[in-house]
């Protein structure tokens, strides 16, 4: 491997048991600038509803606070999740975010609500079989195309870049077909990884905007500088992902705890295994040939590194540590 391949940020904007809104945004635009400074490529915030520990729901307004912290960093969505919204309210949204930061933009979607039913409800959330629909509606306004009627202001000339996301091979037959980016869900749902991605290549149409296939896989990294900090720091992720699997994952994101992983009954630990296969816990040497294996598993074009950490300076760490780990991928083979 002769080059490092581009890493990015994909955040959820956590807001910490304790903590509060305002200082979960500051960390945002934090992390952002220090994401930018360490080399990333991107920074992309997740929409998700009703979940007092994300902060992310009004993405594009995210974005916004973010893009006036940060110079050169692409920044955008990862994903909205069009059928919550009016392609229209897209088009315009980050038509005025492309406005603002031009050149800097990216437009990734998916077709989940974000939440459960009751706040899907009270999103009005559409149907998603209209997905694949939304999708050309929302570059039918970015185009100006007469013949949705009127013209999208902002929206028409903008050119944010627009990706396609999903944990399955439905998402990858889209994505392909429209000739667009894609990026899969691998940091928590890794299951149908090998298959989508071998599906997106296999069927991808070359575009206007792509001639062949590009694709970013979503990557968890705890890292520190011993493994066993890296451990204790990841969890609170792992807090995070029991608690959604019993129904009860809406609350604060919360402290780490000493030996959780290891006290937890032998099911929840399965579930945790399967759930978090794309993940890195460890120093950068561990990150180093975590990140090797992952390339060479998925040969993808880029990574997009997850990983919600209570405290913010070990998450800076973490990231920084992150991209010294991909140094090392690209400066030498990494024995895995």
């Amino acid at each position: 491997m002769t080059a490092p391949v581009p890493l990015s940020v994909l955040d959820l904007v956590p807001v910490n048991d304790g903590g509060s809104l305002s200082q979960a945004l500051a960390n945002a635009a934090s992390l952002a600038a220090h994401a930018e400074s360490a080399g990333y490529h991107r920074y992309w915030v997740a929409e998700h509803h009703g979940m007092q520990g994300v902060g992310g729901a009004a993405t594009s307004v995210v974005l916004a606070h973010v893009g006036d912290a940060t110079k050169t960093i692409r920044i955008g969505s990862g994903g909205i999740m069009l059928p919550n919204h009016a392609p229209l309210q897209i088009a315009e949204q980050f038509g005025t975010l492309d406005a603002l930061f031009p050149g800097r933009i990216d437009l990734a979607l998916g077709r989940a609500p974000g939440s459960d039913g009751r706040v899907a409800m009270a999103l009005r959330h559409g149907n998603p079989e209209e997905f694949p629909r939304q999708v050309v509606d929302l570059q039918n306004y970015f185009a100006g195309d007469p013949r949705m009627g009127f013209t999208a202001v902002p929206g028409a000339g903008a050119a944010p870049e627009m990706w396609i996301l999903g944990s399955s091979t439905y998402g990858a037959q889209l994505a392909a077909a429209l000739g667009l980016p894609y990026g899969f869900a691998s940091h928590f749902a890794p299951a149908a990884l090998d298959d989508a991605l071998a599906v997106y290549r296999h069927q991808f149409q070359p575009s206007a905007v792509l001639d062949k296939p590009h694709v970013t896989v979503g990557f968890n990294i705890f890292a520190a500088d011993t493994a066993e900090e890296a451990r204790f720091i990841a969890t609170s992720m792992q807090q995070k992902f029991v608690a959604l699997r019993s129904g009860h994952g809406s609350g604060p994101f919360r402290a780490p705890l000493e030996g959780f992983y290891e006290n937890l009954p032998v099911h929840q630990r399965a579930m945790l295994d399967q759930m978090l296969q794309c993940t890195a816990i460890g120093t950068r040497e561990d990150v180093a040939k975590s990140l090797a294996a992952l390339l060479e598993r998925t040969q993808a074009d880029e990574v997009i590194v997850a990983g919600q950490i209570f405290d913010h300076d070990a998450r800076l760490k973490s990231y920084s540590i992150a991209a010294e780990a991909m140094e090392m991928v690209g400066k030498a083979s990494v024995s895995v």
